[in-house]
C-alpha cells in the first residue's frame, strides 16, 4: 500500500504523538511492504515551520532523519501539475466533468499541490486536515483523523 503524509502527520510522527502510534497500530505505514510519501510541498513547509519555530539543531537533525524514511516526491511532473489544475478547478466548483455539488472550497495552494501528488503515486492521503475531504472518492482516498482523539 502506498500512503502520503500530509505535512501535519509528519510532525506527529516527528512528535511522537498518540495519533502517530495508532496511525502505525491500524495502517502500519512503515512496514516494509508499504511505501510511505511525502511531497516536495510538505518539505518546504517543515523547513518553514523549522525556521519560524527556531528549532535547535538536535530538532533539525531529528526531522532530516524522519524524512530519510520518506519517499519525496517532486512536484515539476506534468502529470501532477494537470492534476493540480483539475483539483483546483473542482474545488471551485467549475470542472465541468465533475461538479463539486456544493460551494466552492478555498484550498490552500499547497494543500492543492499535495492532493495532487497522492493519486500520481497511488497513494492514501494520510491528514488531519479536513480541507482535503471533499476530494475524496472524486480524485484520492483520504483518511482524516481528529487529532482531538488521540491525545
Amino acid at each position: 500500500m502506498n500512503y502520503l503524509f500530509d505535512t501535519n502527520k509528519v510532525l506527529d510522527y516527528l512528535n511522537k504523538s498518540a495519533l502517530a502510534s495508532f496511525i502505525n497500530e491500524r495502517y502500519t505505514p512503515l512496514d516494509n511492504d508499504n511505501k510511505v510519501c511525502v511531497s516536495i510541498v510538505t518539505v518546504g513547509e517543515l523547513k518553514s515551520i523549522a525556521l519560524q519555530s527556531h528549532w535547535g539543531l538536535r530538532r533539525k537533525n531529528d526531522l532530516a532523519a524522519l524524512l530519510q524514511i520518506f519517499s519525496v516526491i517532486d512536484i515539476n511532473i506534468n502529470a501532477i501539475i494537470d492534476l493540480y489544475a483539475e483539483i483546483d478547478a473542482f474545488s471551485q466548483g467549475k470542472l465541468l466533468n465533475l461538479p463539486l455539488g456544493n460551494s466552492a472550497r478555498n484550498t490552500g495552494k499547497n494543500d492543492l499541490w499535495i492532493a495532487a501528488t497522492a493519486p500520481y503515486v497511488e497513494a492514501i492521503l494520510i491528514t488531519t486536515d479536513k480541507d482535503f475531504n471533499h476530494l475524496h472518492e472524486q480524485f484520492v482516498e483520504v483518511v482524516c483523523f481528529d487529532s482531538n482523539k488521540h491525545k
